[in-house]
């Protein structure tokens, strides 16, 4: 037992993190252990791996994973700021580098191999990026004579025109989905947020007018006719086969024929192996942790506590509820990944590093304590 009369960092750290959250992080974790047994086997075979090599390496890439949640739920909000500055600065420079040197897969660079390592830099700059956001719109609320929102928005560009230029659509959208609820939370005129909006579609126009590879997908969305539908058909016949209970666990035919099947389209093979019911529990675990965050989020008397954790707990929901959709063919295929569920080591330890933030910024601390950090807010 840890007794609240010890004061001891990881008994400070128990008594005021939120374990009902912790718990349901790690749930969602071990379900995309069994997921990923379930899903990705079939995928190995087929391109002449062992059968269980997406699965070992999604094990191993859980402990660290693990390592970096914990470690990082023990930041105070200062230490949160600076590490992401120092986090985004690296992310940064390592897009500028799969730009220049990374390999062209499918028409895209967004992957460059470090040390034996696949790393996916826009994974990792997506955390440290809200954060940064979050502190600038703090500010601009505390100081109004800072211009925090100008920076704000330069920093809005820079990783958008990064993501563009790789080209990475999806997290461009998923980017500006989050900066703009951000923008909008930290009480910034309506008309402004419309006004992104209207600039966000604008921008989505000139993709489908001037890349082939956004007009494709969008076409395809619209009529499946108009080209190759082979996944996302593949992904409907397995919420088709597996109805309410599915047809058991190994028994998916979908998974078969897949390519993407352990990566954007594991939330099909659950479908069909287990069932609408596992698919409805993974939705109400996503969105009771969301909506968690964000409960205590906005009990906080720090505004860049409330709006830091607001921002990462939207950046988690929206990448989540993309994934789904596009497996439902609610969206167009954006090669999302299902947070914790689908295989993908960038992937994993950078959503590791955005919950653990989460539940630092959810600890319930002393009022004392938050008087500091806003005192010190300033000069973070």
């Amino acid at each position: 037992m840890i007794s609240r009369e010890q004061r001891t960092p990881f008994s400070e750290w128990w008594w005021t993190v939120d374990r009902v959250l912790l718990a349901a992080l790690i749930a969602l974790m071990l379900a995309g252990v069994i997921l990923s047994l379930a899903a990705s086997p079939p995928v190995a075979t087929r391109i002449g791996l062992d059968p269980f090599h997406f699965f070992n390496r999604h094990v191993l890439f859980l402990a660290p994973s693990l390592i970096v949640l914990i470690g990082v739920s023990f930041l105070s909000p200062r230490q949160i700021r600076r590490t992401a500055l120092v986090i985004f600065a690296l992310a940064i420079v390592l897009i500028v580098v799969t730009l220049l040197f990374g390999p062209e897969v499918k028409g895209s660079r967004r992957w460059i191999t470090l040390l034996g390592i696949n790393i996916q830099a826009s994974e990792i700059a997506k955390p440290s990026f809200v954060i940064l956001a979050a502190w600038l719109f703090s500010e601009a609320a505390r100081r109004p004579e800072m211009p925090a929102t100008s920076m704000a928005l330069v920093l809005l560009l820079t990783l958008v025109s990064l993501l563009v230029a790789e080209p990475d659509f999806g997290q461009t959208m998923l980017v500006l989905m989050v900066w703009g609820a951000l923008f909008f939370i930290a009480g910034m005129r309506i008309v402004w947020v419309f006004g992104l909006a209207g600039a966000a579609a604008g921008g989505l126009f000139t993709a489908y007018l001037f890349v082939p590879h956004v007009a494709g997908r969008i076409k395809r969305f619209m009529n499946p006719a108009s080209g190759d539908t082979f996944q996302v058909d593949m992904a409907s016949e397995a919420f088709s086969n597996g109805s309410w209970f599915g047809l058991g666990p190994g028994e998916g035919i979908a998974k078969r024929s897949l390519p993407d099947s352990h990566t954007d389209f594991v939330f099909a093979v659950a479908a069909e192996e287990f069932g609408i019911v596992l698919c409805l529990a993974l939705l109400a675990l996503f969105t009771f942790i969301v909506l968690r965050t964000m409960s205590r989020a906005y009990k906080s008397d720090d505004l860049f506590s409330r709006f830091a954790a607001s921002g990462l707990a939207i950046l988690f929901g929206v990448q989540a509820a993309i994934n789904m959709s596009v497996n439902l063919q609610l969206i167009p295929a954006k090669g999302m990944t299902l947070p914790f569920i689908s295989y993908g080591g960038s992937s994993m330890v950078s959503l590791a590093y955005g919950v653990g933030m989460m539940l630092a910024l959810t600890r319930q601390r002393p009022q004392t304590e938050v008087s500091a950090i806003e005192a010190a807010g300033s000069y973070a």
